[in-house]
């Protein structure tokens, strides 16, 4: 698979662990304990796999520069440093809000799901927008 197809599909995979994310919040919020688990077990699973995806596709093809410049350049280097900061701390953050919540600290899971869920769902978004950015630049 190409480097660019590649993070297409790194991007697909951010976007979808993102709607998985805010379909999981809203399943929450709306008393569905069993839908929550499910959506959530599911944004982790895919969050997963497109952390092995992102790593081959480094590993293979490392960075890649941005090919703009000017306004859009700062922009997306602002986005994809906040991005990175935060990616570093996302595995650490769900995995503990998951084993929190598998074993029943639910009120010990939902003080560390009010820093996950942000943070999270941050970095799937902002990942699309680094694939947009780098990949399909304005102008």
């Amino acid at each position: 698979m190409g480097g660019a197809s590649h993070a297409a599909v790194n991007a697909f995979l951010n976007g979808a662990s993102a709607v998985l994310i805010g379909l999981g919040w809203l399943s929450i919020r709306g008393g569905e304990r069993e839908r929550h688990r499910r959506l959530m077990l599911a944004a982790t699973t895919v969050s997963a796999i497109f952390l092995v995806s992102y790593l081959l596709r480094f590993a293979f093809s490392g960075a890649h520069p941005y090919p703009g410049h000017g306004t859009w350049k700062a922009i997306y280097f602002t986005i994809l440093f906040s991005h990175m900061a935060l990616a570093a701390v996302t595995p650490y953050l769900v995995l503990r809000a998951v084993w929190l919540a598998t074993r029943g600290r639910f009120d010990d899971h939902r003080r560390i799901v009010a820093w996950t869920f942000p943070i999270w769902m941050y970095v799937s978004v902002t990942g699309v927008l680094v694939y947009l950015l780098l990949y399909h630049p304005p102008g």
